[in-house]
């Protein structure tokens, strides 16, 4: 019986042990937290403006470095659960509200004669104990070639996945892809909550404009994942590495609230003297969508956009 009780003990005691991948999970240094629970918060993202974040960028494509401009506009919008759709009058229909940060990432860039625009827009829920998974992705790109556009929304164990292309092989395609953390969500994670950043090995779908850049199907790829401080003081370091793809994104913001993006970069192991990179000029807090007058293209010169 004494050997029977000793192996049962050992059993539970191996039994409670996290696995390598629970204790890979457990790197974010930030406290974790089921709620926003700083004042600071509500005050700074729910006062009427958006913040809008300029950067210099340096685009690989075609097997060069291309110099041009990108742009992270973020605002919180009520969106809509069922059409997922930013809903025009909210209060009408409170049940199916849900307060989202929204990020608009733009970069603009040309490629000898021809220019380059693309947009992201992510839409990611501020309470994410209620709502764990963003909403909806939206990409294009547009060149002289033509332009695309992509689309994810997610379904209750999947993501509704389509593309609209000028390419024949890609064509417009309709398709499913698994439920898993998004690589475009990742900026608005940080901006909201960085405790709710996964960290360690995850299952994640990669960036769309990735996708687009390369013409590769989007797919769940698994990737290990870390946060630390940076070695430059008063920034975080956040970093996705694809073994599969060969493919690391950095992302540098600032440690303490309201975690500003400083910059970040992208590249291939295989290719390290094409990385795409973005450093930040200037930050504002506007209520651009007012500022349409010409006399408000001042903010642009001051943003460094012009």
């Amino acid at each position: 019986m004494k050997i029977i009780s000793s192996l049962l003990l050992m059993l539970f005691f191996v039994a409670c042990q996290p696995s390598e991948i629970d204790k890979a999970d457990n790197t974010n240094p930030y406290p974790l937290k089921t709620a926003i629970v700083n004042n600071d918060f509500n005050d700074y993202w729910y006062a009427g403006k958006a913040e809008i974040t300029s950067y210099e960028l340096e685009q690989s494509r075609y097997g060069e470095i291309h110099n041009g401009k990108a742009a992270f506009i973020f605002v919180t919008e009520p969106f809509s659960k069922s059409k997922q759709v930013k809903l025009d009058y909210p209060d009408a229909k409170s049940k199916d509200n849900v307060s989202v940060l929204k990020m608009n990432a733009t970069r603009k860039f040309t490629t000898g004669i021809y220019p380059y625009s693309t947009i992201q827009s992510v839409f990611t829920p501020i309470k994410h104990e209620k709502h764990p998974n963003t909403l909806k992705v939206a990409t294009s790109s547009q060149e002289w070639c033509g332009h695309t556009f992509e689309q994810l929304n997610l379904k209750k164990d999947h993501f509704d996945h389509q593309v609209f292309s000028y390419f024949e092989a890609e064509g417009d395609s309709n398709d499913k892809i698994e439920k898993a953390w998004l690589e475009d969500e990742l900026f608005n994670r940080i901006r909201i909550q960085p405790s709710s950043l996964p960290t360690g090995e995850i299952k994640i779908i990669p960036s769309t404009l990735f996708a687009r850049f390369g013409h590769t199907k989007l797919a769940v790829q698994k990737a290990n994942v870390s946060l630390k401080e940076a070695t430059k003081k008063g920034q975080m370091h956040y970093q996705i590495n694809y073994p599969s793809l060969g493919r690391t994104l950095s992302i540098y913001f600032q440690k303490d609230f309201p975690h500003v993006i400083e910059s970040w970069e992208e590249g291939l192991n295989n290719r390290p003297n094409l990385v795409t990179r973005a450093t930040r000029i200037k930050t504002l807090k506007l209520d651009y969508w007012s500022k349409h007058s010409k006399i408000d293209g001042k903010y642009r010169k001051e943003l460094g956009l012009e």
